[in-house]
């Protein structure tokens, strides 16, 4: 089984690199990095990561994977990026995202008409493109799989390797890597977190936000349906 992991500048590395330790233990599973060239890629805090596969080079993927992170902006009106995805969706059997990375998925023309998840900041954004927005930390909608924001990655991850290996390999790759979350506090979603902290997060990112928007609907409006 290929996994087909895209890889773009300031993105998330832990929406990337959580399912890919997962994909790895999989028995029979080859993931490559994928991007316009295999020069070294930064994410968003200044990590470098190397591709293993270009556009031109990546095989035919079973699983098309991609994460999110402020990068995703950009990505949105990227036409490469896009016609690249829409030629690996065309013949992979799971279409995938965590965080933001859903909603470069629903800029490709992807996602149209199906639930899926997203960062809880930028959920309601997936409407913009048809997409029914669905607060859970992960969602399946036929062969379209989405994760929430960040750490859900590894969930999303473990979730559909149970659909598509067994549940006991997934059970196994969970205590490998003593996936065992304790949180230090209490509030990591919305739904959890203070008033105060929650306010604060808000307000701290709240310029970037309506960037992120403003990219969201100028890509509503320039997307062509996928067949």
């Amino acid at each position: 089984m290929h996994v087909a992991m895209l890889l773009y500048p300031r993105l998330t590395q832990l929406d990337l690199t959580g399912p890919f330790e997962v994909f790895k233990r999989m028995p029979g599973v080859t993931v490559d990095l994928v991007w316009k060239s295999l020069d070294p890629v930064e994410d968003a805090s200044g990590l470098r990561l190397l591709p293993s596969a270009t556009f031109e080079t990546c095989p035919k993927a079973d699983i098309l994977f991609v994460p999110g992170g402020p990068g995703q902006i950009e990505l949105m009106a990227d036409v490469e990026t896009l016609a690249f995805l829409g030629r690996l969706a065309a013949e992979a059997e799971w279409v995938t995202s965590v965080c933001t990375g859903s909603l470069v998925l629903a800029a490709a023309g992807l996602i149209t008409g199906r639930r899926a998840t997203c960062h809880w900041t930028s959920i309601d954004q997936l409407a913009l493109f048809g997409v029914e927005p669905v607060a859970e930390r992960v969602v399946f909608d036929g062969n379209v799989v989405t994760g929430a924001g960040v750490t859900s990655g590894i969930d999303f991850a473990l979730a559909l390797s149970a659909r598509l290996f067994s549940e006991a390999a997934a059970r196994r790759a969970e205590l490998s890597m003593e996936y065992d979350p304790a949180p230090p506090f209490h509030g990591g979603s919305p739904a959890t977190a203070d008033a105060a902290t929650l306010q604060a997060v808000r307000s701290g990112i709240a310029d970037f936000l309506a960037r992120r928007l403003k990219a969201s609907e100028a890509a509503a409006l320039a997307l062509v349906p996928h067949p």
